[in-house]
C-alpha cells in the first residue's frame, strides 16, 4: 500500500446554520490529514449558487486548505460565468472543478443557455481565457448516462482535457475493474493528465443503491450481500461500509493509485477511518479552528 497518498475531500454547502457549524466541525476533523484541496459542489442547475461561494470563501479565508469551487454550465450566461471567475481569481481562488452540470429540478435532459456554454469543454476553454486556473473535470469509469458509448465519453473526455483540464476526477465506481479499464482506455486516447478515482464511502446502503440506478453506477451483488440486513444496525453498517472502502483503496494503491478523491458527503469518520489505514497521519498543528 502507498505511503501517504495526495487526497482530496468533496462537501456539498449546508442548508442552514446548524448544518454549516457541524460541516465546519466535519472538516476540522479532516484538514490535519493534510489534504490537496476541499471541493464543493454545485447543485443541480446552480440551484445551490450562493452557498456554494460562500462556503468557498470562507474556505479560502479560514481554512490551511485550498477550496476548488465547483462551476456548471447550466442556468448561467457566459458573461455571468466569467464574472463569477474573475471574481474568484481576484479573491485569490485558484482552482475550480469544471463541469456540464445536471438539468434543473423537474427537467429530464440537459440543454445549454442560450447565451452559455455548451459542454464542460467550453467552460473549460472559456476558464483558460480569463486566468491560468488549475482545472479539474469529471471522468465516469462506467460512461456518462447520457453518453451512447465509451468512445464517445472518452472522445468528450478528451476535449475537456485538450481544453485545458489539468486534473480529473472520477464518478464513484465499486468494481475497481471499472476504474482500471477506464484508466487504460484514456491512456490509448492520448489522456495524460492524472485521473484521480472518486471513492465514496457507503453511509446508507439502500440510498447508494438508489443514487446509482440515477448515475448508471455498478452495485456489485457481492457488495449487496454485506449490508443485507444491516438496515437498522448502524453500528455494524458503519463497520462493514469501512471495510468495503478500505479494502477497494488498498487494491487501487496496490495497482499504482497513489491518489484519492472522496465524496464525504459532509461526515468525517469513515473518510478519516480509510485515509488511516492508507497510512496518513494526522499532523495536529494544522488547525481549522478560525471562523
Amino acid at each position: 500500500m502507498a505511503v501517504n497518498p495526495t487526497v482530496s475531500f468533496e462537501f456539498f454547502p449546508p442548508h442552514n446554520a446548524d448544518a454549516e457549524t457541524q460541516l465546519w466541525h466535519v472538516m476540522g476533523k479532516l484538514v490535519p490529514l493534510g489534504p490537496a484541496f476541499f471541493s464543493v459542489t454545485y447543485g443541480a442547475g446552480g440551484s445551490t449558487r450562493s452557498r456554494t461561494e460562500r462556503l468557498v470563501e470562507r474556505i479560502h479565508t479560514s481554512m490551511p486548505v485550498n477550496p476548488a469551487a465547483h462551476l456548471t454550465c447550466v442556468g448561467a450566461s457566459q458573461a455571468e460565468i466569467e464574472t463569477l471567475a474573475r471574481s474568484w481569481w481576484e479573491a485569490g481562488i485558484r482552482h475550480i472543478v469544471a463541469l456540464r452540470g445536471d438539468p434543473p429540478k423537474g427537467e429530464s435532459s440537459y440543454t445549454p443557455h442560450s447565451d452559455g456554454f455548451r459542454n464542460a469543454a467550453d467552460l473549460v476553454a472559456g476558464l483558460r481565457k480569463i486566468a491560468d486556473f488549475e482545472i479539474s473535470v469529471a471522468g465516469y469509469p462506467e460512461n456518462h448516462p447520457d453518453s451512447p458509448n465509451q468512445s464517445a465519453d472518452l472522445d468528450n473526455l478528451k476535449r475537456k482535457v485538450d481544453a485545458g483540464a489539468t486534473r480529473i476526477l472520477t464518478q464513484y465506481f465499486f468494481d475497481n475493474d471499472l476504474f482500471y479499464r477506464f484508466r487504460d482506455a484514456a491512456a490509448a486516447t492520448g489522456i495524460k493528465v492524472p485521473i484521480i478515482p472518486g471513492i465514496l464511502p457507503v453511509t446508507n446502503f439502500a440510498k447508494v443503491v438508489e443514487f446509482s440506478g440515477k448515475c448508471a453506477t455498478t452495485v456489485p451483488t457481492s457488495m449487496a450481500s454485506q449490508f443485507e440486513g444491516l438496515d437498522n444496525d448502524p453500528e455494524t453498517r458503519n463497520l462493514i461500509a469501512a471495510s468495503v472502502a478500505i479494502e477497494q483503496c488498498a487494491d487501487l494503491s496496490a495497482n499504482g493509485v497513489d491518489a484519492f478523491h472522496f465524496y464525504t458527503l459532509n461526515r468525517a469518520a469513515l473518510t478519516y477511518a480509510i485515509c488511516w489505514r492508507l497510512g496518513m497521519r494526522p499532523n495536529l498543528n494544522d488547525s481549522a479552528d478560525a471562523a
